[in-house]
């Protein structure tokens, strides 16, 4: 189990980690798009977009469905759960982190003003 989630979150990182992949997420939350249209708006080349899409496909971010000559592209049904709960479980640790820092600072500052009177 730990190993399935494991490769569902480096997939998700690895197509999160492009630029380009990013604005298609953001593109697809908008509207449906053909392949054909996502690589006008990206200004590449179809196989450079099909190159994208297949690895947000494989991330499960996004679908595709052919639809006579033209393939759609729709957002996944899979979510960011995963990801978003990666990342605010480092969140949380960082912020307890930066918490008990601000005490050692405030501390040290009660000490200063104490010693200064």
């Amino acid at each position: 189990m730990v190993q399935h989630v494991s490769a569902r979150l480096d997939a998700s990182f690895a197509a999160l980690s492009d630029v380009t992949r990013r604005g298609v997420l953001e593109q697809l939350g908008r509207a449906d798009a053909s392949i054909t249209d996502l690589a006008g708006k990206f200004h590449m080349t179809l196989t450079g977009m099909k190159k994208h899409v297949r690895v947000l496909e494989q991330a499960g971010l996004v679908t595709t469905k052919k639809v006579g000559r033209v393939r759609r592209c729709t957002l996944g049904t899979r979510r960011l759960e995963e990801v978003t709960a990666w990342i605010e479980k480092y969140r949380q640790l960082w912020e307890s982190r930066f918490d008990a820092l601000d005490q050692v600072v405030e501390t040290l500052k009660q000490r200063e003003r104490g010693n200064g009177r």
